[in-house]
């Protein structure tokens, strides 16, 4: 793992201009614009096929656009060719999703020697999955996991990559053993799932109930944890799925009888006020436990499900920015508004915790 002292030399080199830099997909336009609206140049590193939005549309020109550098490659991983030219930008990397996704773990951890805010111990757990462990030591609440296809008792959701679309999501529910042999097999068949993905496959307890992706930030400067906004999602064709009536999806053939559970977009949301308690005590055992061996700092999400009793559990976790941030783009989050009196997305709160940091000459405490 790369030192805190390595990362705080590379910062020293910089001059007072700071780019903040991102990959060019998820959440880039967030972090872009919150960069923006607090004085700093903005970078993308994009796809070739996904660089348009940042190449054409929202680039920087006269008073519009937030992305005002822009390298393309034909992979994301080919960027660890760029890191002199981040260094000469004297940028600070912020990662999201693709970055951890589509870029070697390994380089990022022991070579990829640019500031990061946020940390970068963190980005492994959640990338292999290891944040249940996490959950599990902070007492926090989780669906039941089931140890074998053999022990479902109740209906579960059975969680695994897309075959061919491999950061996309395979998955299925069942209510049953004999359920789960029959969608395995037909889905096996269509292309949807592989048989040694199904060994590695987590099968969780699936809670009826709508779900909250609480967008947080804890802030390491201040010791504050705070609650900026609220999304959910839209999932490609389960949202289809879901509003034709109960007889019109028994009458549905192949591929279409088991929707795709793959994010296309989110929305924003609250919660009743009553159940605001149990969320921040959420927030506070999860930061809390993360502080013995990982360092959380910025922006974190907590995505959850609440049953009928009102009780939340946890489904997943984000331990950077989470993709539903972008509705809250130059609005910003009704929670973070109502708290810093001002628009404030959480690309912006990112910015602002660098400046913060800069000014109180703690740049140290952001940076990993």
């Amino acid at each position: 793992m790369i030192t805190k002292k390595q990362i705080i030399d590379t910062y020293k080199g910089y001059g007072e201009e700071i780019t903040i830099a991102t990959i060019g997909s998820h959440s880039a336009l967030d972090i872009c614009d919150g960069a923006k609206e607090e004085g700093f140049s903005t970078m993308v590193i994009a796809r070739k096929d996904r660089a348009s939005p940042y190449q054409k549309y929202f680039k920087t020109r006269k008073n519009r656009g937030c992305v005002d550098k822009l390298i393309i490659h034909d992979e994301y991983s080919e960027m660890k060719k760029d890191v002199p030219a981040l260094k000469k930008e004297n940028t600070i990397f912020v990662p999201n999703r693709s970055f951890t996704s589509y870029v070697d773990l390994d380089w990022i951890e022991k070579d990829f020697d640019i500031p990061i805010f946020g940390s970068r111990k963190l980005l492994r757990v959640e990338e292999e999955r290891d944040f249940y462990t996490l959950l599990k030591e902070a007492k926090l609440p989780y669906p039941k996991h089931y140890k074998s296809p053999e022990e479902i008792d109740s209906l579960v959701i059975v969680k695994l990559p897309h075959a061919k679309m491999r950061k996309e999501r395979g998955f299925f529910t069942a209510a049953s053993y004999e359920e789960y042999k029959e969608k395995t097999a037909q889905l096996e068949k269509t292309g949807v799932i592989k048989e040694e993905d199904l060994k590695k496959a987590i099968i969780e307890k699936y809670i009826i109930g709508p779900v909250f992706n609480f967008d947080f930030f804890y802030s390491p400067l201040e010791k504050e944890i705070e609650l900026l906004g609220v999304d959910w999602r839209f999932e490609s064709s389960l949202d289809g799925f879901v509003r034709l009536p109960a007889s019109q999806q028994l009458t549905l053939q192949g591929k279409q009888r088991n929707p795709i559970y793959t994010v296309v977009g989110h929305n924003l949301a609250t919660v009743r006020e009553s159940l605001l308690p149990k969320v921040f005590d959420m927030a506070e055992k999860f930061v809390e436990h993360t502080k013995k061996d990982h360092e959380l700092i910025g922006p974190f999400c907590l995505q959850t499900v609440v049953d009928e009793n009102m009780d939340f559990y946890i489904y997943d976790v984000a331990v950077r920015i989470g993709g539903g941030t972008n509705v809250h783009i130059w609005n910003g989050h009704p929670y973070g508004n109502m708290l810093h009196r001002e628009r404030m997305s959480t690309g912006r709160r990112i910015a602002l915790e660098i400046n913060t940091a800069r000014e109180q000459e703690r740049i140290d405490e952001v940076l990993s």
